[in-house]
């Protein structure tokens, strides 16, 4: 009877290591799906960032494309009126 009861304790201790192992397996499990869905989510965010420096770079190409304009046509005028300055003088 002895054996019987020791035997019963050794099952039970059996099963309570099997459940703390399957809740271990169970933790862990999440802890991966958690941080497969922040890598994906980091990748994501590379992505975005990577096509925000190009909008920028092209967004800054133009922006100096029309200062470049702007001064062109600021010059343009000023010899606009010079000329106008000169014909009026005459």
């Amino acid at each position: 009877m002895a054996e019987e009861s020791d035997f019963r304790q050794a099952m039970t201790r059996l099963a309570e290591a099997i459940g703390t192992l399957e809740n271990a397996v169970d933790a862990r499990l999440e802890r991966e799906q958690d941080f497969a869905g922040a890598e994906e989510e980091v990748q994501r965010m590379n992505s975005d960032r990577a096509r925000l420096a190009n909008l920028l770079d092209e967004s800054e190409g133009r922006a100096e494309r029309l200062a470049d304009a702007n001064r062109e046509v600021s010059n343009r005028l000023v010899a606009a009126m010079e000329n106008i300055r000169a014909v009026v003088d005459r």
